[in-house]
C-alpha cells in the first residue's frame, strides 16, 4: 500500500467516524465572546504584558538565536526563571520553548531501564508522549485512582519510580488527590510529577495547586507549567530542586537541543506573573465565570477554569459548537481521540476578561444548547 492510498483510506475513516478536523483562522476582527481559548486571566493582550514582549523583542530580537546552552541565553531567561520559582515556591526553574517540551524533557531526562511510570489515564498527550519516549516501564492508571497507584508503586521491582498526574487535568477540569499521592509516593521513595497547565494563575491564589496545599518545594514534586494559559505568553517550565533542574540541563535533550525561548515571551511572562501578584481579583473574577457557566450547563463547579459538558456524540457536540458560534459565543468542541475516555463534549474555558453582559449572554445560550 503506498502511502497516499493509507492517507485516502484514513480521510475516509475520519469521515465516516465524523472526527474531521481542520484549521480556523482567527482573524480578530469577530466579536465572539471566547469561551474556547486558554486566556484564563484576560492577560494575552493586555498593554502592560504586549509592551514588554515589544521592549524584549527590540532589545534581544525577535528570537533567542540558539539553544540555551551555547548563547541562546538571556537575561530576561534567567529574569523568568528566578520569578518563577520565588512565585511558586520552588528552589529553581528552567524554561523550554514549550509546555510540551517541559514535560518531554523531565520524564526522559529522570527515567530509566530501572525507572517505573505510573500515569493517570487522563493525563496530557505531553505526558503520554513521554512515556512513549521514555526507557521506563509504563503503567497507566484509572483516574485519580489512589489504591492502583499504591498497588503500582508497593508491588514495583525497579529502583526509582515517577508518578505522572496533573494538577487540574485539561478535559474534565477535576483536580487530583495531590496531598494523597504525595503521602504515597514518600512512603514508597517515588518522585510525582505535577502538570500544573491549568493549575497556575488558577488555583489558590494564582501560584498553582501544588503551592496551594502547602506541597511546593518537597523533594518528592517536580512541577511542570506552561506559560501559554493563564499568563498569556508562550513557552514552559520545570520547577524543582536545584538538582532535578541542573540534570535537565545537563541530560534533558528536549532543552539542550531546542533554541531558548523567544525574548518577547519570555518578558511577556514576567510582566504576567507581576499582574497576578498585584491584581488578586482576577483570580477571583476568573472563578466566578465559571461557576456561572457551570450552572447554566447544569453542570458541577470545577476546581479550575476548564468546564466540560459531556454531549450525546461527536455530531451533537458540533451542531452546539456551530449553534453558539451563529449566537456570538466560541466554545470549544472535544471528541475522541482528543478525550481520554471516548465521549465528546463541549469544553468551556472562562475567562476573567469576560464582562458581566458577556456573562450573562453566555450563559443563557449555554442553557439552550446543552441537552
Amino acid at each position: 500500500m503506498t502511502l497516499h492510498t493509507w492517507l485516502e483510506e484514513q480521510a475516509r475513516q475520519r469521515e465516516r467516524d465524523g472526527l474531521v478536523r481542520s484549521l480556523t483562522t482567527r482573524t480578530g476582527d469577530d466579536d465572539l465572546i471566547d469561551l474556547a481559548g486558554n486566556d484564563y486571566l484576560g492577560l494575552c493582550r493586555d498593554e502592560r504584558v504586549t509592551a514588554a514582549a515589544a521592549e524584549a523583542a527590540l532589545r534581544w530580537g525577535a528570537g533567542a538565536s540558539a539553544s540555551r546552552l551555547v548563547t541562546g541565553t538571556l537575561p530576561v531567561h534567567t529574569a523568568l526563571e528566578s520569578a518563577l520559582a520565588a512565585r511558586l515556591g520552588h528552589e529553581a526553574a528552567l524554561v523550554h520553548s514549550t509546555g510540551y517540551h517541559a514535560n518531554l524533557s523531565v520524564v526522559t531526562a529522570l527515567s530509566d531501564r530501572d525507572t517505573l511510570l505510573v500515569s493517570d489515564a487522563h493525563v496530557h498527550a505531553s505526558l503520554v508522549d513521554a512515556c512513549r519516549l521514555s526507557r521506563g516501564t509504563l503503567a497507566v492508571v484509572g483516574h485519580n485512582d489512589l489504591s492502583a497507584v499504591e498497588d503500582q508503586l508497593s508491588g514495583r521491582t525497579q529502583t526509582r519510580a515517577l508518578v505522572l498526574v496533573e494538577s487540574i487535568y485539561s478535559v474534565l477540569g477535576d483536580a487530583a488527590p495531590l496531598v494523597e499521592l504525595v503521602e504515597l509516593c514518600e512512603r514508597h521513595d517515588a518522585t510525582l510529577v505535577v502538570d500544573e497547565a491549568h493549575g497556575i494563575g488558577v488555583a489558590g491564589d494564582g501560584g498553582g495547586l501544588v503551592r496551594e496545599l502547602g506541597l511546593a518545594g518537597r523533594p518528592s514534586v517536580i512541577v511542570t507549567m506552561t506559560l501559554s494559559k493563564a499568563l498569556g505568553s508562550q513557552g514552559g517550565a520545570v520547577l524543582g530542586s536545584h538538582a532535578v533542574i541542573d540534570h535537565l540541563v545537563n541530560r534533558s535533550r528536549p532543552f539542550i537541543y531546542d533554541t531558548g525561548l523567544a525574548p518577547a515571551a519570555a518578558a511577556a511572562a514576567v510582566e504576567a506573573l507581576r499582574i497576578v501578584d498585584a491584581e488578586p481579583e482576577r483570580v477571583a473574577r476568573l472563578h466566578h465565570v465559571a461557576a456561572t457557566l457551570a450552572d447554566a450547563a447544569g453542570a458541577a463547579r470545577v476546581a479550575g477554569a476548564v468546564l466540560s459538558v459531556e454531549m450525546p456524540g461527536p455530531a451533537e457536540a458540533l451542531a452546539a459548537q456551530a449553534q453558539c458560534a451563529a449566537d456570538g459565543v466560541r466554545v470549544g468542541c472535544f471528541r475522541p481521540p482528543s478525550t481520554p475516555d471516548g465521549i465528546s463534549r463541549l469544553r468551556l474555558t472562562a475567562s476573567a476578561g469576560v464582562d458581566d453582559d458577556q456573562l450573562a449572554h453566555a450563559a443563557k445560550l449555554i442553557s439552550t444548547v446543552v441537552p
